[in-house]
């Protein structure tokens, strides 16, 4: 049980961290329109990493690393001790504690179109989120995914964990 507070912690942390990253960049961005994304373009970055994690995208694994490019389709796993921190472009943040495994499904930042859409599947392990553009101005198009349901974001901020089974 302590191991798993600890991982909580951990995950929570790096969730801010992330975030306040992520707020330090936003004031760099300006709030521009953009324009949809293909699955080819970068949706987002890594941000932080302690550990080993990958982003695995069309088939490709890499490293995470800062900087790594987060594109929809990607496939982004931490293993036992990691953890990850990533940031939309919307300034969306998700951090992911160890042995998480969490694909991109959908991302789609218009604000000026009024396209907005994110969509995520966590497989398994922790994920922290922080509520960015999207989710602001159109809650109902951000969800998350899980084995056995789905989440819908309305507030600004959770925490979720999937355990294997066993």
């Amino acid at each position: 049980m302590r191991h798993h507070q600890q991982n909580i912690l951990r995950v929570l942390a790096v969730g801010m961290l992330v975030a306040m990253g992520a707020a330090q960049s936003a004031s760099a961005q300006s709030a521009t329109a953009a324009t949809p994304q293909t699955p080819s373009t970068a949706v987002g970055y890594v941000k932080t990493v302690t550990g080993e994690a990958w982003v695995t995208t069309a088939g490709q694994r890499a490293k995470a690393v800062p900087g790594t490019a987060i594109q929809i389709g990607s496939q982004l796993k931490t293993l036992a001790d990691a953890s990850l921190g990533i940031t939309f472009k919307d300034n969306t943040v998700m951090a992911f504690g160890p042995d998480t495994e969490l694909t991109v499904d959908q991302y789609l930042y218009a604000p000026a179109q009024g396209q907005l859409q994110l969509g995520a599947s966590l497989l398994k392990g922790s994920l922290n989120y922080v509520s960015g553009v999207i989710a602001k101005l159109k809650p109902e198009a951000v969800t998350v995914k899980t084995p056995t349901g789905i989440i819908g974001v309305r507030g600004t901020q959770f925490v979720a964990k999937v355990e294997d089974v066993q």
